[in-house]
Formats: structure tokens, C-alpha cells, sequence
């Protein structure tokens, strides 16, 4: 009884609640008769929406047990039919099997032919994809794609048709290979401009348009001029292009076909000028010091010639002028005449010993440059070594085109050492050979007067 008056209670309270709650949303109630009517009301409607959920429930739940049951038999069913499935797939596959066996047993001999075809097909398509004629014909490797898919598949045979054909492609490779034609291309330019223009085709090996040469990339199918052309066999390449018939003695890369590796060398190898740069700051002092020797040598070739001409006419003259050695030497004989034999002699070697260093200035210097530029070569390629092993050490060794192009880089000091030495030493052999002739001169003069003066006294 407790129980059931406390649950009275609450009741009564959450109805009062639900009242007031309607009641403010809705109006004030006036009177107690008013609040009881409105509590009367509310019971009602929540009475009504709880019977519509207890509806809705027992109908959902009568679909759920209907759902599953629709359910089950699905899944009845399509086990039946995963069992019927896997009993087909396993007599399938037995037949398989057996016409498996008997494609080999009927294929015989010609399973080997068709391992043959498939190699052949396979070097014709990676020789075509590398091929120069390519960029004339354009590309050949779908039909060979299909057909070595052909042949390589279990359920599919190639045709006669396409078997002749790629006899007839082997044998149109093998004959453009050493053609000479013309066609119109696309030609992209160092500067990027694409520019429609004549190309010739030299076989399987170059490419020429407007006397240049051209590269073919195989892979995208551009034609590109050489930023940098082998300039020794430009003029064959416009005698070519020109050319209506007969033979045109034009230089062509016989690694063509393999992908030009001769003709790129031979366009990136460095000019004179560039390997005269790869030399550094140690060849431009190298080179300075060569052009200081060659001029000094020039200037004091062209002092000795011109002493020496006034040195012979001072030998057909009568009497001395002071314009040239051997005169001034000359002079001072005639300016002494009574002097005996011992003082006169060393009067006129102290004139000889004051004209030497004018004649002999510069030699000195030519000889050591000689001697030093050798050695500066040899420092540039120490350094040029340092720095080469100091990037193998970083790097590594992997890449020999690397560790030879720093290598070739320092020996560029050595060749400009010894370029410079061996013609200041040509040069200075000349140049002291003038110079040691006027000296002999001025030496055989001095002692023709002491020994005329000798004979007179």
C-alpha cells in the first residue's frame, strides 16, 4: 500500500508537471477547477501517444521476424546455389585441363615456331624503337606489341596475315636502313622554335635538315637540331642535302642506330678555348706568363737586329760613330791613341763589359721563365688532383666520366706549362745567339786593336 501511494504520488507530481508545463505554454489557469480539467486533458493525450508507440512496436516487430525469416531462406539459397557453382567450376576446370592438353598435342611442332616468331618479334621491336627510320615512318611497335601478346597467350593464335607481316617489316627495317630520303618533319630548334622543314634521312644513322645535324628521340618522337655541331662535316651535310644524285662524301655516326654515343662525343669535346678555361686561375697565369716571354722575346729579337745591322755597317765605316757598340768600343781606341798595349786593352774591355747588359737584357729573364713554366703547370695539376680526390672521397668513384673529366682538367696546366716553356726556350736560343754574335764581334775588334797596337810599338 505504501508502494502504490508513493507511485501515486509521483504520478501526480510528473502530471502536475506536465499540466503546468502545457499550461505555460499555452494560458494561466484561473481556478483550481481549471488546473484539474487541463491535468485531465494531458493524462489523456500521453495515454493515446503511448498506445500509438506500443503499436508502432508490434508492428516493426512482426517485420523484423518476417525480415528474417526472408533472410534465412536467402541465405539457404544462395548456398545452394554457392554448391552448385563450385561443383560447375570444378568440372570446368577439368575440362580446361584436357583442352589444354590437347592445344599442345596439336600445336606440336609449331609451339617452337612460335617461340622463334616471339623472339624475333622481340628484337624487331626494340630495334625499331631505338631506329632513326622511325622518325620517317613513325612508330611500328603497336602491331608488334599485339602480336607478341598473340603469342604469348594460351587462347589466341596469330594470323598468317600478321606473320607476313612481320617478315615484311624485318625486311622494310633492314632496307630503309640504307636508304637516303628526304621528308618533311617537324624540327625543333636550339632556341625552342618548331619550324617545319626538309629533313634527310642517311639510313639508319643521321639526320640532317639545312646542313645540320639532328637528333631523334624515339620516345616522344622529337626531331631537335644539335645545340653544338661537329663543324668538320657540316659542309658534307649541306653537300648532301643539296645533292640531286650520285655520291656525296658526307660524314655519318656508325653508332647511329644504337643511339649516336660517337657523334655525341665528338660534339662535347671540349675546344681549345674550353680547355684552356678548365686550367683555372693557374693556366690564365700560365698564359700570361707565355705571352710576357713571346712579346719580351719579339722586343729583344728586333733590339739585336737592329744593333746588329749598325754593328755591320760600323765594320765597312772608316771611322766610329756612337750610334752602335762596336763604334762607341771603336771610340774609345781612337780617343786613346798613345796608350800602351796592357792599358789600352783594359780600357776597351771595360767599354765591351758596359755594352753586354744592353745586349744581353732580357735573355736572363726568358731563361727563367722557361724553367718556371713547367712548374707552374705542374702546381695547377697537383691542385686540379686535390681537388679531383677530394670529390672522390665525397662522391665516390662511380661515375668514371666524372673522375677522368677532372683528371683531363688538371693535366690542362701541364700542356700549358710545357706549351709555354719549349717555345721560350726556342726563343731564347735565338735571341742568344744575336746577342752572343754582336758580343763576338765587339770581342774580335777589341783585340784586332790591341795587337795593331802592339805591332806599332
Amino acid at each position: 500500500m505504501k508502494m502504490f501511494a508513493k507511485r501515486c504520488l509521483i504520478v501526480a507530481v510528473v502530471g502536475l508537471f506536465g499540466a503546468s508545463t502545457a499550461f505555460a505554454q499555452d494560458d494561466k489557469a484561473a481556478t483550481l477547477d481549471q488546473l484539474l480539467k487541463m491535468v485531465q486533458n494531458s493524462k489523456i493525450s500521453e495515454t493515446k501517444e503511448h498506445q500509438q508507440r506500443e503499436a508502432e512496436f508490434r508492428r516493426d516487430k512482426a517485420n523484423q521476424q518476417s525480415l528474417l525469416n526472408k533472410a534465412k531462406a536467402t541465405k539457404l539459397a544462395e548456398e545452394k546455389r554457392s554448391e552448385e557453382l563450385e561443383a560447375k567450376y570444378k568440372a570446368q576446370e577439368i575440362q580446361v585441363a584436357a583442352k589444354r592438353k590437347q592445344l599442345q598435342e596439336r600445336l606440336g611442332s609449331l609451339k617452337e615456331l612460335f617461340g622463334h616468331l616471339t623472339s624475333t618479334a622481340g628484337d624487331l621491336r626494340s630495334n625499331v624503337n631505338n631506329s632513326v627510320v622511325s622518325a620517317e615512318l613513325g612508330d611500328r611497335t603497336e602491331f608488334l606489341d599485339a602480336l607478341i601478346d598473340k603469342m604469348n597467350s594460351a587462347t589466341k593464335l596469330p594470323s598468317i596475315e600478321e606473320i607476313e607481316r612481320l617478315w615484311y617489316e624485318m625486311q622494310r627495317e633492314t632496307i630503309e636502313g640504307g636508304n637516303v630520303t628526304s621528308f618533311q618533319a617537324s624540327v625543333i630548334k636550339p632556341n625552342g622554335d618548331k619550324l617545319n622543314q626538309t629533313v634527310v634521312r642517311i639510313g639508319n644513322y643521321n639526320l640532317i635538315s639545312e646542313g645540320k645535324y639532328l637528333s631523334y628521340s624515339p620516345k616522344d618522337g622529337k626531331i631537335e637540331e644539335l645545340v653544338r655541331q661537329p663543324d668538320a662535316h657540316l659542309s658534307g651535310a649541306a653537300a648532301l642535302q643539296n645533292a640531286t644524285g650520285g655520291f656525296t662524301k658526307t660524314g655519318i655516326d656508325p653508332t647511329g642506330p644504337s643511339g649516336g654515343s660517337l657523334l655525341s662525343a665528338l660534339i662535347n669535346t671540349p675546344s681549345l678555348e674550353e680547355r684552356w678555361h678548365q686550367g683555372g686561375t693557374v693556366g690564365y697565369i700560365i698564359s700570361a706568363v707565355g705571352v710576357f716571354a713571346a712579346l719580351l722575346a719579339l722586343w729583344r729579337f728586333i733590339v739585336l737586329m737592329g744593333i746588329s745591322g749598325k754593328v755591320n755597317a760600323q765594320l765597312k765605316a772608316q771611322k766610329a760613330n756612337t750610334n752602335n757598340p762596336l763604334g762607341r768600343v771603336l771610340k774609345v781606341a781612337e780617343d786613346n791613341p798613345g796608350l800602351d798595349g796592357e792599358t789600352l786593352e783594359l780600357k776597351l774591355e771595360e767599354a765591351v763589359l758596359k755594352e753586354r747588359p744592353a745586349i744581353e737584357s732580357g735573355l736572363q729573364l726568358l731563361k727563367i721563365i722557361s724553367m718556371v713554366a713547367p712548374l707552374l703547370g705542374l702546381l695547377g695539376t697537383v691542385t686540379g688532383m686535390i681537388v679531383t680526390f677530394q670529390a672522390i672521397t665525397i662522391f665516390g668513384a662511380g661515375d668514371p666520366k666524372a673522375m677522368a673529366g677532372g683528371i683531363s682538367g688538371a693535366l690542362v696546366t701541364t700542356v700549358l706549362g710545357l706549351v709555354v716553356a719549349i717555345p721560350t726556350v726556342l726563343m731564347h736560343t735565338l735571341v742568344n745567339t744575336k746577342a752572343k754574335r754582336v758580343i763576338h764581334i765587339l770581342d774580335e775588334q777589341s783585340a784586332g786593336i790591341i795587337a795593331e797596337n802592339a805591332e806599332k810599338k
